[in-house]
């Protein structure tokens, strides 16, 4: 239960692009906290001057997410209410907001978030592509092995998916894409909310000609089109396929499967019975 003599953390979406788009909520809020932790205090006075909000800011970013927060908790402690604001968006979704949250909730402060505009969302509902089922990975790590285990487990993912992108990262990230995913369909939705908002519908072989001769501009959200369940099953069939019934039956194995398990699995996967598989390892033994 929350101490009634700690102050309250405030995360407080801000527009992605049109300044309308703020809440009145979150204005007041705003004006009212004591102070507001500010991803960029740069990017983040224009917002307040435009609101003529006039609330004491101090910055909270990547590189200072676990001291300032550390720090900042004091303040709560002290009873003083603080609004959490990124440069763009939800506090929280794809920034160290998220580490702030957390060390709150560990120390009993109470946390409440003030639901305003989010680019993957935005992108979503704007992409055509299913709705229902998603998974949001933001942007793709930089580190090599990192990255490639990321897209490998992306490779199999039926649900919709939804990164963030750079322009100048953007061609290299739709090349990397094409080789794990295949040739799906895509949405680019960029400049979100803004004078020039596009979204582009292609596959990723159409995005990579119009950008081999199109520079990209602005800030992308891609929302990429997960795979076909039954494309999934016959891609798993067919890797059956290509093994032995003994170099299937050692997949599950491997796992710490018992032996009679194991043959119930491949023959399920196969398409035969207990009896063929037994079989067939009998007459590799022999």
């Amino acid at each position: 239960m929350k101490d009634q003599s700690r102050g309250t953390l405030y995360l407080c979406a801000t527009p992605i692009g049109n300044l309308s788009d703020i809440t009145q909520r979150v204005v007041d809020t705003l004006r009212e906290v004591d102070i507001i932790a500010a991803e960029d205090t740069r990017n983040s006075i224009k917002l307040l001057n435009h609101f003529g909000i006039k609330t004491p800011m101090t910055s909270y970013h990547e590189y200072n997410r676990y001291d300032k927060a550390a720090e900042l908790i004091d303040r709560l402690m002290e009873g003083k209410d603080i609004a959490l604001i990124t440069d763009a968006g939800t506090p929280g979704i794809s920034d160290p907001g998220e580490v702030f949250v957390k060390m709150c909730i560990e120390a009993g402060i109470r946390v409440t978030s003030l639901p305003g505009a989010c680019a993957c969302i935005t992108a979503l509902t704007m992409s055509g592509l299913k709705t229902r089922r998603f998974c949001f990975e933001a942007f793709l790590p930089a580190d090599k092995k990192e990255r490639q285990e990321i897209l490998e487990e992306l490779r199999d993912e039926t649900r919709t998916v939804i990164i963030y992108e750079a322009p100048h990262h953007l061609k290299k990230t739709l090349e990397e894409l094409r080789e794990v995913l295949g040739n799906r369909n895509i949405a680019l939705c960029r400049e979100l909310t803004k004078q020039f908002e596009e979204v582009l519908h292609f596959t990723f072989d159409e995005a990579l000609l119009y950008y081999s001769q199109n520079e990209p501009r602005g800030e992308y959200v891609l929302c990429i089109e997960g795979v076909d369940r039954e494309t999934l099953k016959l891609n798993e069939i067919k890797s059956w396929q290509e093994l032995t019934i003994e170099e299937h039956m050692k997949l599950y194995e491997e796992k710490g499967i018992e032996r009679k398990e194991c043959m119930k699995k491949v023959a399920k996967d196969r398409g035969i019975t207990k009896r063929e598989v037994y079989d067939a390892l009998l007459d590799v033994k022999n």
